[in-house]
């Protein structure tokens, strides 16, 4: 049996397909908003590159719906999600022009785990078909996977 390993010095960008109700209002949140540069579309979709990776907004009315909530920390956290890790400036940045374009949060940004070894900065919001985003930083992120 093959074991794949990691290469620090590669890049590999992820590839997420996620559906929405509309794809005008996609385009003005992930690029507008959160400033993500579009690729390729059609009429059906369309590419944005969402820090260096791949995502892609299908329109596909009928599968966007609410994610079930898991307890963490003491938060609903929305099980279906995705988002990046950013450096810490880059976080309370976005997280400024989140809180002035009155992004309404699911998880206010706030500092989760303080005082243990996976303490990270993080927030919850919804883009406009329901689909869950986490964005996340940590003071040092060598610890991105400590236990």
């Amino acid at each position: 049996m093959q074991t794949l390993t990691t290469n620090p010095g590669l890049l590999c960008p992820f590839h997420l397909a996620f559906p929405v109700h509309d794809l005008e209002q996609a385009r003005a949140f992930y690029g507008g908003l959160l400033g993500c540069p579009e690729g390729r579309s059609s009429q059906d979709w369309v590419d944005f590159n969402f820090y260096g990776h791949q995502i892609v907004a299908h329109l596909a009315p009928a599968e966007t719906r609410q994610a079930g909530l898991n307890t963490v920390d003491s938060h609903g956290v929305p099980v279906r999600h995705f988002g990046i890790v950013l450096p810490m400036a880059e976080w309370e940045a976005l997280s400024g022009r989140l809180r002035a374009a009155g992004i309404r949060f699911l998880i206010e940004p706030y500092i989760r785990f303080k005082g243990q070894p996976g303490e990270q900065a993080t927030m919850f919001f919804l883009d406009p078909s329901g689909n869950a985003l986490e964005i996340k930083a940590f003071a040092d992120i060598a610890r991105l996977f400590a236990r």
